[in-house]
């Protein structure tokens, strides 16, 4: 199997200061990816990852931890088959393509692909 863990995404109330906060104590760089997400990198922060603007939740919700999968649609086949509740269909987003979903025990967790549909 190819799945590894790829990425962490974090959801904020304030993108600004998010970013300003990592900024000043991490010393990250980010890469803007329209007005609600933001991207940082592995070079600084030991992973690649975002931020995306998230207006519904308070608290904001925490890490989503994303795997990657060069069989993305036998990767929801298998997690589905596993138990797990897709959360979010198969949708695309500048560079590739994901799902959500929620494993038996609660967790909320994602994975992605750079591989077109098979």
């Amino acid at each position: 199997m190819q799945e590894r863990l790829n990425y962490v995404e974090f959801s904020s109330r304030d993108l600004a200061a998010s970013k300003a906060f990592f900024q000043q104590v991490f010393a990250w760089n980010f890469q803007d990816y329209g007005p609600e997400y933001c991207a940082f990198f592995a070079a600084e922060a030991g992973l690649d990852g975002g931020f995306y603007l998230d207006r519904e939740k308070a608290p904001a919700t925490g890490a989503l931890l994303v795997f990657y999968s060069a069989e993305l649609e036998r990767c929801l086949a298998r997690a589905e088959a596993a138990g797990a509740h897709i959360s979010k269909a198969i949708f695309s987003f500048p560079g590739g393509r994901r799902f959500q979903f929620i494993e038996p025990g609660g967790n909320e967790l994602a994975v992605w692909s750079d591989n077109p549909a098979e």
